[in-house]
C-alpha cells in the first residue's frame, strides 16, 4: 500500500511536469527535490525512475520557505536576480539517477494510470463529492 502510494503521487507529479512541458519548457534535466520525503531512498528512487530523470537534493530541506527567503533577498538587493541568488545560497547535497529497468516499468504503469480518471469518472460522479 505504502509503495502504491508513493508511486501514485510520483505519478502525479509526472502529470504535472508534462503539462509545464507542453506549455513551453522543454526536456526536464534535472529535478530539484527538497523536504521530509527527501530522507527516503525508497521514494526518491521511485521518483528518479517515473519522472526518467536525475533527482537531486540540496543544502534545506525548506523549500518552499527557502526559496521566499531568496526571492526576497534578491527585492531587498542582496543579490541582483533570482539565478545568482540561486547559484550563491544552494548547493546539491546528493543525487539518485533514474533506474531503467524500473523506468521502463513505470513508462508501461504511467500509460495504465493515465486511463483510471477518464475509466473512473462516471463512479465520481455518482459520489457527488
Amino acid at each position: 500500500m505504502t509503495r502504491a502510494l508513493l508511486e501514485g503521487v510520483s505519478f502525479g507529479l509526472k502529470d504535472c511536469f508534462k503539462l509545464i512541458q507542453n506549455a513551453g519548457l522543454g526536456e526536464i534535466k534535472q529535478v530539484r527535490a527538497s523536504g521530509g520525503g527527501t530522507k527516503s531512498k525508497l521514494w526518491m528512487q521511485i521518483m528518479a525512475s517515473v519522472l526518467d530523470t536525475e533527482l537531486v537534493t540540496v543544502n534545506t530541506t525548506e523549500g518552499a520557505a527557502y526559496g521566499a527567503a531568496l526571492l526576497a533577498a534578491v527585492g531587498t538587493g542582496v543579490w541582483p536576480d533570482v539565478s545568482s541568488a540561486c547559484r550563491k545560497a544552494i548547493t546539491i547535497t546528493g543525487s539518485v539517477l533514474p533506474n531503467q529497468a524500473q523506468s521502463e516499468a513505470y513508462r508501461e504503469a504511467y500509460s495504465l494510470y493515465q486511463g483510471l480518471y477518464p475509466a473512473l469518472k462516471p463512479t465520481f460522479d455518482k459520489t457527488g463529492v
